[in-house]
């Protein structure tokens, strides 16, 4: 019996970091957010393609619209059609803040393949951007923004920490963070990539539609000093 304090501290001291877990920045502190799907007419969004970025596949806006914002639930879907390639874009301009969104993908027999993000610190035509990837992969940073001045590809895939996105059917929780020149991917539970100098220091948020069909609850922004 003298043994067992030891060998319990040992598991616990070999537990893998997927058990780890820490609030989201919303629970901690429910205060100062804005609900960004409180107005069902969604007249502070704005529809735009994604077509003018060189580095991601050519795309069109789908017609008519893919959005749909469900006056009940509050749920906002993207049908996912395999052609339209977009970006809703939130109307006001950020500095620094938290974004949280919380997605799924509905399960769809023989997919593979989900596709989806939340842009931020993104121009307003959306040449240049970040984006927290949203695929059964995981959850990352990447994007195309200013490096030393110039556009850049950034992506951060091969440092992401681990993988915490759930199976096709459940929800994620995506909170991004700007502060400066730091932005951090904190995803059901614990931060996962990070990006320290970005140089982009305001832009606009957003969601994406890449051909997949996705859903969006509780999107709420946090304006930080």
């Amino acid at each position: 019996m003298r043994l067992l304090p030891n060998v319990l501290l040992c598991c616990c001291l070999s537990m893998p970091a997927a058990y780890s877990q820490t609030k989201s920045a919303l629970e901690l502190d429910a205060k100062g957010w804005v609900d960004l799907l409180a107005d069902r007419t969604m007249k502070d969004w704005i529809r735009g393609p994604l077509s003018g970025n060189p580095i991601v596949r050519a795309g069109t806006m789908s017609d008519p619209s893919p959005w749909k914002l469900d006056p009940g639930s509050g749920i906002l879907s993207c049908a996912g059609d395999k052609v339209g390639h977009e970006w809703l874009r939130y109307a006001a301009e950020l500095g620094n803040f938290t974004y949280h969104v919380e997605f799924r993908f509905p399960p769809v027999l023989g997919e593979t393949r989900y596709n989806s993000g939340a842009f931020v610190r993104t121009d307003i035509d959306g040449k240049i951007w970040i984006q927290a990837q949203a695929t059964l992969e995981g959850g990352y940073l990447f994007g195309n923004t200013l490096v030393n001045g110039s556009p850049q590809m950034v992506n951060l895939r091969q440092k992401m920490a681990e993988n915490r996105v759930k199976p096709a059917g459940e929800w994620n929780v995506y909170e991004v963070r700007a502060v400066g020149r730091k932005i951090t991917l904190w995803v059901n539970g614990a931060i996962v990539s990070e990006f320290a100098e970005c140089e982009v220091l305001r832009g606009y948020v957003g969601l994406e539609a890449e051909g997949y069909r996705v859903e969006f609850r509780n999107v709420r922004v946090k304006r930080l000093p």
